[in-house]
């Protein structure tokens, strides 16, 4: 029997799901998952319409999303916004792996001093 390789942008024609497909990778994904979801996301869209709206060449739009890719922080931005994607930020459940500065306490040491 024949098989067919699985390619999930063929099955995230609407902008809600690829919103929904984004924002699991962005809840646990590694860096690597999260670009292989913005590079699914670009193919559904069409790579060729992506580079014209980014005014990224197709070629380095393919590089950089592709699996060997490591696309500077500022070509995922201009992606996602020519994507209408909008990232967002809400805190995470449990307690921050890094506590809150205590300025104020520092501060208020410092006068008594």
């Amino acid at each position: 029997m024949a098989t067919t390789r699985f390619d999930a942008a063929e099955y995230l024609a609407e902008p809600e799901a690829q919103a929904e497909f984004l924002a699991a990778a962005l809840e646990d994904g590694s860096a690597d998952e999260i670009r292989a979801a913005i590079n699914t996301i670009a193919r559904a869209r069409g790579m060729s319409d992506l580079a014209k709206a980014t005014g990224i060449r197709r070629e380095q739009l393919y590089r950089a999303l592709g699996e060997d890719g490591n696309p500077e922080f500022a070509t995922i931005l201009t992606v996602l916004r020519a994507l209408g994607v909008k990232l967002t930020s809400a805190p995470s459940k449990g307690t921050p792996k890094v506590a809150p500065k205590r300025r104020a306490a520092k501060k208020a040491g410092r006068r008594a001093a």
